[in-house]
């Protein structure tokens, strides 16, 4: 008896004591680090303008007007929304995929007189929140930005060119250009252009 009641308090005072260890003191020092060595990251990589936030460059969001460039298609709850990050989980033998791609395809062909679609502007990521589009995903929607603006397609490719984001490291992932970032450099650049 004197065993077990023994047992039951080195279990208790362990669970005590790597509950308040790991569950505790280890979270609040890599909190404090982060806030001190990475203080952007670690509050949401949230961009202000005029004192306002305008979103995360890590998340993406809509961008519904012409004068804007467009993110990825979003299957994240009612779209782009991080508190239901997801992908539609819809196989590729999905008639319902089918016919959305194929959808999204019709728009944004449209919108640039029947050429070659990317893949990436009809399909969705896995999170649904991708914040980038690939160098040619942004290239095939810059003749429509430009249009929509009033500005020159060549001042839209220079500001694409600019924030075009090489592989991390030289050789991880792709080059990608951050959608939230190109707009609002648009915007900064080319005030009252975009028809919202």
């Amino acid at each position: 008896m004197v065993s077990v009641l023994r047992q039951i308090r080195v279990a208790t005072l362990f669970t005590l004591a790597t509950t308040a260890l790991f569950g505790v003191a280890y979270p609040l020092l890599v909190t404090a680090v982060a806030q001190v060595v990475f203080p952007f990251a670690a509050n949401g990589s949230m961009l202000e303008r005029n004192g306002r936030p305008v979103g995360s460059v890590l998340i993406g969001q809509a961008f519904a007007g012409p004068g804007y460039f467009h993110p990825r298609p979003s299957a994240a709850g009612a779209g782009y929304d991080a508190a239901a990050s997801g992908g539609s989980n819809l196989g590729p033998t999905s008639a319902a995929l089918v016919e959305r791609v194929a959808a999204e395809r019709d728009r944004r062909g449209a919108m640039q007189a029947g050429a070659a679609v990317p893949i990436e502007l009809v399909t969705t990521s896995g999170s649904g929140l991708d914040p980038h589009v690939s160098p040619a995903g942004a290239a095939f929607q810059a003749r429509r930005v430009a249009r929509e603006r009033g500005i020159p397609e060549s001042a839209v490719r220079r500001v694409l060119t600019e924030f075009t984001e090489p592989r991390q490291f030289g050789l991880l992932g792709e080059p990608r250009v951050n959608v939230l970032l190109v707009n609002l450099a648009l915007d900064e650049r080319y005030p009252g252009s975009a028809k919202r």
